[in-house]
């Protein structure tokens, strides 16, 4: 398989689940500013739409769109526990959890590396974000992970695009439980596997 990313953005997601589920993945950096695959060629040759996580497994098929890449991924290493079985009531859960974060904080955060975004929109967008992650934040009350115990694909997906709050400005340091959870999240080896990987440590 191969999964192209741009380091420290949203394909961080599915790097982490590569990681954690211990599957053979050549990496590929296609950053999301200049197209640029690291042979000179043109990643939209690869993924039309230009933007990442793209994975392209050993057929030679890709797949887009980190939520289902990182099911597909858990979905190869059984064992390994991070998604639930198919057709249970906790995958649904796990989709749940996977949609929430990229339509209500993922998405939320993209004004926010806009260029030309107003200043009043920024802050609109961050009070979006701060009243979701608030939520989280309650949720995660007495939970180890997002789904209880055990580590899932939604985890890594959460931790990922919560890294983004300090370079944007977004100060979620009043959620003491989210504080904790991405501490515990990012002191598992696969996923300081994954940012070493992408120069993010």
């Amino acid at each position: 398989m191969k999964l192209y990313y741009s380091p420290g953005a949203c394909s961080l997601s599915p790097h982490i689940a590569l990681e954690e589920a211990g599957l053979q993945y050549e990496a590929i950096s296609a950053p999301t500013k200049t197209k640029v695959l690291p042979d000179g060629s043109d990643f939209r040759k690869v993924n039309p739409l230009g933007y990442v996580p793209y994975l392209v497994l050993d057929d030679g098929t890709g797949l887009r769109e980190g939520p289902a890449i990182v099911q597909y991924i858990a979905d190869q290493a059984p064992d390994k526990k991070l998604a639930p079985p198919n057709g249970s009531l906790a995958r649904y859960q796990l989709q749940s959890w996977l949609n929430f974060i990229g339509t209500e904080v993922h998405k939320s955060f993209s004004p926010l590396f806009a260029p030309g975004t107003s200043d009043d929109a920024k802050q609109a967008a961050k009070d979006r974000i701060l009243g979701r992650l608030t939520w989280v934040d309650g949720e995660l009350a007495g939970r180890q992970y997002l789904m209880g115990d055990d580590f899932s694909v939604a985890d890594g997906y959460l931790f990922t695009v919560t890294n983004w709050a300090k370079p944007t400005g977004l100060d979620i340091s009043g959620l003491k439980n989210l504080a904790a959870y991405r501490e515990r999240v990012a002191a598992r080896p696969a996923v300081q596997a994954a940012m070493k990987a992408e120069g993010l440590l």
